[in-house]
C-alpha cells in the first residue's frame, strides 16, 4: 500500500474527458425519448381522429388537442437539451456534472415518452368515444390534463437536476487542457 502526504491527497484530479460523454448523453436522451413520447401521442391519436373524421366530420378539429398536447412534449425535451448542452464546458467538466445532466436528460426523455404513451390511448380513445357521445369531451381533456402532467413534473426534476449540478458540480477537478 503506498503512503501519501496531506498535500497529494488534497490535490484536486484532473477532470475526466468522458464526462462529457454523459453531459452528451444526457441531451441526446432527453430530445429523443421525448420526441418518440410526441410522436406515439400524435400517432395514436391521430388514428382515432382519422376514424372519427369519418363518422363526424365536424368534430375534427375540436378533437385535435390530444395531437396538440403531444407536441408538447417534444418541446420538454428540446429545452432540455439546449439547457444541458449550454451547460457543457469540455476541459473543466466534472464527472459529477455529467452524471446530473444524464439523469436530467433520461428524467424528462422517459417522463415524455410515458406521458405521450398515455396521451397517445387516451387521445385514440378519447376521440372515438367523443364521436359516440359528445358528453365525453370534458372527461377526455381533464384525463389529457393529467397525462401531460407526467410530462411536466419531469421536465421540473429534470431542470432541478441540471441546475444543481452547476453549483455542486463546479471546482471538483482541475481542467484538462
Amino acid at each position: 500500500m503506498a503512503v501519501y502526504s496531506a498535500s497529494t491527497l488534497m490535490e484536486k484530479q484532473m477532470c475526466d474527458p468522458s464526462a462529457n460523454f454523459f453531459g452528451m448523453l444526457g441531451v441526446s436522451s432527453a430530445i429523443v425519448l421525448a420526441n418518440l413520447g410526441a410522436a406515439y401521442g400524435t400517432a395514436k391519436s391521430g388514428v382515432g381522429i382519422a376514424n372519427l373524421g369519418v363518422m363526424r366530420p365536424d368534430m375534427v378539429m375540436r378533437s385535435i388537442i390530444p395531437v396538440v398536447m403531444a407536441g408538447v412534449l417534444g418541446i420538454y425535451g428540446l429545452i432540455t437539451a439546449v439547457i444541458i448542452n449550454g451547460k457543457i464546458h469540455a476541459p473543466s467538466y466534472s464527472a459529477f456534472s455529467g452524471y446530473a445532466h444524464l439523469a436530467a436528460g433520461v428524467t424528462v426523455g422517459m417522463s415524455s415518452l410515458a406521458a405521450g404513451m398515455a396521451i397517445g390511448i387516451v387521445g385514440d380513445a378519447g376521440v372515438r368515444g367523443n364521436a359516440m357521445q359528445p358528453k365525453l369531451f370534458v372527461g377526455m381533456i381533464l384525463i389529457l390534463i393529467f397525462a401531460e402532467a407526467l410530462g411536466l413534473y419531469g421536465l421540473i426534476v429534470g431542470l432541478v437536476i441540471a441546475s444543481t449540478a452547476e453549483g455542486k458540480g463546479a471546482g471538483l477537478c482541475t481542467p484538462w487542457v
